[in-house]
C-alpha cells in the first residue's frame, strides 16, 4: 500500500470516526452535531487549545486536506463569504464559519470591505457587471429627490423679494388740468403711470384673471404645468410663451428681465414662490398691470386707458376693460392698430382682438366671474380715440409752461424733471383752453386766406392768455397751432412783440400814483389835459426840446393828422392818442412808469432796453408776453391787488408733495382808487373808443387796444371782474426772426387791436363767462387833481387839409397861470365816429404807432423824420412860423426853428408864460410851455 494510504495514528478515543468527528468539531461543514448528543462539540471530543496549525498531522492526505480547508476557495467571490459564514470553511460546516477548521468543503479567502456603491457591480461579468441593481437605481433616485428638496429648502430660504427695478417702476410726468383729470403724460423712459389697486376697474381684474390664470387666488405664485411645458418648448427651440402665472409675468416685469433663457426662469421660480407666499395678492395684481405693456407707447393700465380711449382706468367700461386683457396677449399682434410683420396688418390684428375680446367674456361664464345672461349685453367691440401725441394742440404749449414753472419754483434742472415720476396739476381749466382754441381757429377761417392772399396772410400768428384776476391762475392760453404742425415757440407766453398803446394805462395809473415833476407829486386826476396835436415837440423835465438822432427837436406822431387840440387823458386814452402819453410818461418819468408795470407783474427783462430812457418809451415798445399783460390788465379788475400768475398748484413725486407750490400771496400794487380809476377810463374806451366793435357783448368790460409801427402787431387786452385776457397778433419771419408788417393781411389795408384781436377776445369771453354771474366794477372815488391848460391853437392848415380843417376856431385866452380845479369835470366829448368806421377816432383813426421803434426808432428813441412814419417836416413847423408847435397863425417861428420863442407869439400865440400851447414840452404839456424853445 502506497504511503498515502496509510492509516493514521488512532487517537486513543479510539477509530478514524472519532478522529475524523474530533478534527471537525469547530470546522465549517453540512453535517450538524449528533442527533441523540446533548453537549457541545468540545465536550465531545475534548478540549480544543489549538487549531490545526498547532497540531501535527498523521499524514500527506491530512494535510492536504487541511490546506484546503484553510486555502482560498478558487470559485468563491474575493470577499471570501460563504454560506457557513463570513470565514472560509467546509461546506459541512453549521458553526460560525471560524478558518481554523478543516472540513471538506471548498475554502474561503480573508474577509474584504464592502464598497459604499457597488458599481460596477462586483461578482458580475461581462455586460452584467454594469447593469445597476435594482437597489442602486432606488436608492439613487431617492438620494437625488432628497438633495434637490434640500437644496430647494435651502434656496427659499436664502432667497428674499428683491428691490423692484428702478426701471420698471420708472413713470413718466403727468400733468392734470384743474378739475384732476389727466391731461398729459411726457418725459420719462416710458409713458406709465401707476395707479392703486382701487383705480382699477373690477371689470378689468376679472377680465385678466379669466383669461391669463384663474387660479391666482389660489395658487402658490407658480404654475409647474406651466414651467414645464416652457422649459420643454425652449429645451426643443420652439415657442417660449409659456403658461407663467400673473404673479410669475409681476416678478419678470419688476424684479428681472425679458431675457428667455433657463437662468431667468430659474430666478424667476423661486422668486415667484416667494412672492406668491409673502406679497398681498392685490398687490401682485395692481403691480403686473401697471408694468405691462398694452401697445400704444403705453406701460401700465392709466397709461393704456388715455391711449386707447381718452378716459382713466377707473373710468373703463367692462368692454374697453377686456379689450385691453386681450393686447395683452401680445400687442404686436392684438392692436387694432397694426404692428411689425407681414401677420402685423391692421386688419389682420383687429380680427384676432375680436376673437380674443370674444373668448374672454366667454372665459369669465365658464370660470364663474359673470352669468350668461350678463355675458350677453356685451357684443359691441369697443371704439378707440385716434392716436395722437399726448403733446398735440394746445398740451405741448401748456406742458412747457407748467414745466417751466416746476423748474423754478422747485429748483429743478431740466435734465432732472425729464426723468419722469412727477404729478403735476395745473391751474389749466379744459373747457377754457378749448373755447379759446376754438375762437382763435373761427377767426383763422374767416380772417385768413393762403391761397388767395399768400403774400400778406402766411406766417400770421395768434397767440393768447387768460388769467383769473383773484387769484393770478392761468386758467387758459393759447400758444400756436400745436407742435406737431412744427410750430415750437409759446405765442401765449413770448417775447419780442411789441405791446403798443396796450402800455398807455401803466403811464396813466403811475401819474394818479406819483404825479409830474411839476405837481410836486399830487396826484392827476384823469381829467388833466394835454395836448394831443400831431407832431408836437416832446420836452424834456427842463422844459427843453428832447432832440432826435440829427440833433433836431423830437416830433410825436400819431396815427392820424386830426387836430385834437388840448384833451383830457380820459379821452385820449379813449381814442388812443399818442403824444399826450408821450409827454406825460416824460413829466411822470419813465422810471416810475417801470415800477409801476413791475408791480403790475411785468417782468423787467420784458422791458425795451434800448428806450428805457426814450420818449417812446411810454408807447409800447416792451415787449411782455399775453400772459403778463393778462396778469397786470387783471391787477386794475381786482381794484390793484396783485397775485402772480402761476400754473402749478401740486407737484408729487413718489406720492410726496413737494413744497412750494402754495397759492401766491396778494400783494398791493396799486391802491383801489387809482386801479377802479384806470378800469373807469378803460370801460369807456370799450363803450366809446377804440374797442367799442366789442361793447355789446352783455356785461361790463374794460380793456384797451394796442398797434404798433408798421402794423407789425396788434393787441386787445381786456377784463371783466372774474377773468382778464389777453389777445395779440403779429406776423413773423421764422427764418431771420423778425416780425412782418400785417398791412393788407386779411385782405384790409392794416389791422389794429379794436378789430380782429378784439372779436377774437369777445368771440372767447362770451363762452368762457357762460354760467358766471357778472360782477359791476366798483366805483372810483376821487383820485388826483385836475390841472388845466389853455386850449392849444390850431395848427395852420396846410394845402392837402379838407375844408372843414380850415373853419376858424377861436383864439383862446390865455392863462397867466395853472389853475387847480376841485372839482371833476364831465369828460370832453370825443370825436363822433359811425359804428364799424374803424378810420374814426379808433384804432386806425387815433395814434397807436410807438413812435421810435423799429425804423422811426433810432438813436434816443426817434427817428429822423419825427418819430412816426413820416412824421414831422426838417422845417420845424409850417411856413407861418407856427404850425403845430409855434403858436397861433401869425407867430414870429421862422422856417426852420422848432416854434416861437416865449415872445414870439405873446398875444395872439401865448404869452410869455404859455409859450406854445402845442409845444407838448414837459412844462407845456401842463403848465403851458418854457421861457426858450
Amino acid at each position: 500500500m502506497s504511503e498515502h494510504r496509510r492509516k493514521p495514528p488512532q487517537p486513543q478515543s479510539g477509530g478514524r470516526a472519532a478522529a475524523r468527528r474530533g478534527t471537525s468539531g469547530s470546522s465549517a461543514g453540512r453535517r450538524a452535531a449528533p442527533r441523540n448528543s446533548t453537549e457541545s462539540p468540545a465536550d465531545s471530543y475534548g478540549p480544543q487549545e489549538s487549531g490545526p496549525e498547532d497540531r501535527p498531522y498523521g499524514s500527506r492526505a491530512e494535510a492536504r486536506r487541511a490546506a484546503q480547508r484553510t486555502g482560498a476557495g478558487r470559485r468563491r467571490s474575493a470577499d471570501g463569504a460563504g454560506r457557513g459564514g463570513s470565514g472560509g470553511g467546509g461546506r459541512r460546516s453549521g458553526g460560525a464559519g471560524d478558518t481554523s477548521g478543516p472540513g471538506r468543503g471548498r475554502g474561503r479567502g480573508p474577509a474584504v470591505k464592502k464598497r459604499f456603491v457597488d458599481y460596477p457591480r462586483s461578482g458580475k461579468y461581462g455586460w452584467r457587471r454594469w447593469v445597476p441593481s435594482w437597489r442602486l437605481v432606488t436608492g439613487t433616485f431617492v438620494s437625488f429627490l432628497g438633495l434637490l428638496m434640500g437644496a430647494a429648502g435651502i434656496a427659499y430660504a436664502m432667497v428674499g423679494v428683491p428691490d423692484e427695478k428702478a426701471a420698471a417702476m420708472a413713470e413718466s410726468n403727468v400733468f392734470y388740468w384743474a378739475d384732476g383729470s389727466q391731461m398729459a403724460s411726457t418725459g420719462g423712459e416710458k409713458n406709465r403711470q401707476n395707479v392703486k389697486f382701487g383705480d382699477i376697474p373690477r371689470s378689468m381684474q376679472e377680465a385678466v384673471i379669466a383669461a391669463e390664470n384663474a387660479t391666482f387666488y389660489d395658487d402658490k405664485g407658480v404654475d409647474p404645468m406651466g414651467i414645464g411645458r416652457a422649459v420643454y418648448n425652449m429645451a426643443l427651440g420652439g415657442d417660449t410663451q409659456g403658461g407663467s402665472t400673473i404673479t410669475q409675468q409681476y416678478v419678470k416685469n419688476t424684479y428681472l428681465d425679458q431675457s428667455q433663457t433657463v437662468s431667468r426662469k430659474v430666478k424667476e421660480l423661486f422668486i415667484s414662490i416667494k412672492v406668491g407666499a409673502e406679497v398681498d395678492k392685490k398687490k401682485i395684481l395692481t403691480g403686473y398691470l401697471n408694468t405691462a405693456f398694452y401697445g400704444r407707447n403705453a406701460y401700465g393700465i392709466q397709461a393704456a386707458s388715455q391711449a386707447y380711449f381718452g378716459v382713466d382706468s377707473k373710468h373703463l367700461t367692462p368692454e374697453q376693460s377686456v379689450f385691453l386683457a386681450s393686447v395683452l396677449k401680445g400687442p404686436n399682434l392684438y392692436n387694432p392698430d397694426g404692428g411689425v410683420g407681414a401677420m402685423a396688418t391692421p386688419e389682420a390684428n383687429r380680427e384676432r382682438a375680436e376673437k380674443r375680446w370674444n373668448w374672454i367674456f366667454d372665459r369669465q361664464v365658464e370660470v364663474g366671474a359673470m352669468s350668461a345672461e350678463d355675458r350677453e349685453k356685451y357684443t359691441k367691440f369697443p371704439d378707440f380715440v385716434k392716436q395722437k401725441s399726448s403733446l398735440a394742440g394746445q398740451s405741448g404749449y401748456l406742458v412747457d409752461t407748467a414745466k417751466e414753472f416746476v423748474a423754478k419754483k422747485a429748483g429743478l434742472k431740466p435734465e432732472e424733471l425729464e426723468k419722469g415720476g412727477y404729478h403735476i396739476t395745473t391751474t389749466f381749466q379744459k373747457d377754457k383752453v378749448r373755447e379759446l382754441e376754438k375762437a382763435v381757429n373761427a377767426t383763422k377761417k374767416d380772417f385768413l386766406d393762403k391761397k388767395k392772399r399768400p403774400k400778406t396772410d402766411d406766417l400770421v400768428q395768434f397767440g393768447a392768455a387768460s388769467v383769473d384776476p383773484e387769484s393770478g391762475k392761468i386758467v387758459a392760453l393759447y400758444g400756436g397751432e400745436g407742435q406737431e404742425a412744427g410750430h415750437y415757440s409759446n405765442n401765449a407766453n413770448t417775447t419780442g412783440v411789441p405791446v403798443g398803446s396796450t402800455w398807455k394805462p401803466y403811464v396813466l395809473a403811475a401819474a394818479m400814483k406819483y404825479g409830474t415833476f411839476r405837481s410836486k407829486g399830487v396826484p392827476l386826476s384823469p381829467l388833466t389835459k394835454y395836448n394831443g396835436n400831431d407832431l408836437i415837440v416832446i420836452n424834456d423835465q427842463n422844459g427843453d426840446p428832447i432832440k432826435d438822432a440829427k440833433g433836431r427837436p423830437f416830433r410825436q406822431k400819431n396815427e392820424s393828422e386830426k387836430v385834437w387840440g388840448d384833451v383830457t387823458l380820459f379821452d385820449a386814452m379813449q381814442d388812443s392818442i399818442n403824444t399826450p402819453f408821450v409827454q406825460l410818461g416824460i413829466d411822470v418819468g419813465l422810471s416810475k412808469t417801470r415800477s409801476v408795470t413791475k408791480d403790475l407783474g411785468i417782468l423787467e427783462s420784458s422791458f425795451d432796453e434800448g428806450n428805457l430812457n426814450n420818449a417812446s418809451f411810454s408807447l409800447g415798445t416792451s415787449t411782455p408776453s399775453a400772459i403778463r399783460m393778462a396778469s397786470s390788465y387783471g391787477t386794475f379788475a381786482n381794484s390793484g391787488k396783485h397775485f402772480e400768475p402761476y400754473s402749478v398748484t401740486e407737484v408729487k413725486h413718489k406720492d410726496k408733495p413737494l413744497p412750494g407750490f402754495e397759492a401766491p400771496n396778494e400783494k398791493r400794487a396799486l391802491s383801489a382808487p387809482i386801479a377802479d380809476n384806470v378800469t373807469k377810463v378803460l370801460e369807456n374806451v370799450v363803450q366809446n373808443g377804440t374797442a367799442k366793435g366789442i361793447k355789446d357783448i352783455g356785461f361790463p368790460v374794460a380793456g384797451k387796444t394796442g398797434t404798433t409801427d408798421k402794423n407789425k402787431s396788434a393787441w386787445f387786452v381786456g377784463y371783466t371782474r372774474e377773468l382778464s385776457t389777453a389777445v395779440t397778433l403779429f406776423r413773423t419771419d421764422p427764418k431771420e426772426g423778425k416780425l412782418l408788417s400785417m398791412n393788407g393781411t386779411g385782405g384790409v389795408p392794416s389791422i389794429h387791436g379794436g378789430d380782429i384781436p378784439a372779436e377774437l377776445w369777445q368771440d372767447y369771453m362770451a363762452q368762457a363767462m357762460k354760467g358766471v354771474k357778472p360782477k359791476e366794477f366798483p366805483e372810483p372815488g376821487e383820485i388826483g387833481e385836475i390841472f388845466e391848460e389853455s386850449p392849444s391853437p390850431l395848427p395852420t392848415p396846410s394845402a392837402t387839409e379838407t375844408e372843414e380843417e380850415k373853419e376858424p376856431e377861436p383864439t383862446p385866452e390865455p392863462t397867466p397861470s395853472p389853475t387847480k380845479s376841485e372839482v371833476k369835470p364831465s369828460p370832453t366829448p370825443s370825436q363822433t365816429c359811425e359804428p364799424g368806421d374803424w378810420g374814426c377816432g379808433s384804432g386806425n383813426g387815433s395814434g397807436e404807432n410807438t413812435g421810435g421803434n423799429e425804423n422811426e426808432g433810432a438813436e434816443n428813441g426817434t427817428t429822423e423824420n419825427g418819430g412816426a412814419d413820416g412824421g414831422g417836416s426838417d422845417s420845424g413847423g409850417s411856413d407861418n412860423g407856427g404850425g403845430d408847435i409855434g403858436g397861433s397863425s401869425p407867430g414870429t417861428s421862422a422856417p426852420g426853428q422848432p416854434g416861437g420863442n416865449a415872445n414870439a407869439g405873446n398875444n395872439n400865440g401865448g404869452s410869455a408864460n404859455t409859450g406854445n400851447n402845442n409845444g407838448g414840452a414837459d412844462n407845456g404839456g401842463l403848465f403851458g410851455g418854457t421861457e426858450t424853445p
